[in-house]
């Protein structure tokens, strides 16, 4: 159990200390509260490590890519926007949530993991439903310009 702990505060306090990503995901369920949604594809959460500890943290969304917000292109901007309402609807400022499979993210400013919406909906999987997302392995992001 100290272990499971102390994996959690590296990976959500410290992504610094660890060169590389983890490769031991935390299964969860981890409890967290949604500060704000960044785009699409990012919320910020609180999450609950730990009693009376919890740690402000960006999620990258396991699974899937949505529009960037900064784009090169008037469609792509627009579906960006689109998915940032959709999520930002479906997270409410201060909501519950629950992460899942939280991975070490390759860039080291956020985590990767599943996040499970207050109603127990897998927040990917409704994205992709919706055509606002598309499916992503981790590898070279599709453009979104070709659409237009």
């Amino acid at each position: 159990m100290v272990n499971r702990v102390l994996l959690a505060v590296l990976i959500f306090v410290s992504p610094v200390l660890a060169r590389e990503p983890v490769d031991d995901p935390i299964p969860g369920p981890v409890p967290a509260r949604v500060l704000y949604v960044v785009d699409g594809d990012t919320v910020r959460v609180r999450a609950r490590i730990w009693l009376g500890q919890e740690v402000d943290t960006y999620v990258r969304l396991n699974g899937v890519d949505t529009a960037e917000m900064h784009a090169h292109c008037d469609y792509e901007r627009g579906m960006a926007q689109k998915a940032a309402d959709y999520v930002s609807r479906l997270l409410p400022e201060g909501g519950a949530v629950t992460l899942m499979d939280v991975t070490y993210d390759k860039y080291g400013r956020r985590v990767v993991a599943r996040l499970i919406t207050a109603g127990g909906q897998d927040l990917s999987g409704l994205l992709l439903k919706s055509g606002l997302a598309r499916p992503y392995d981790g590898g070279h992001k599709q453009g979104w310009c070709d659409g237009e």
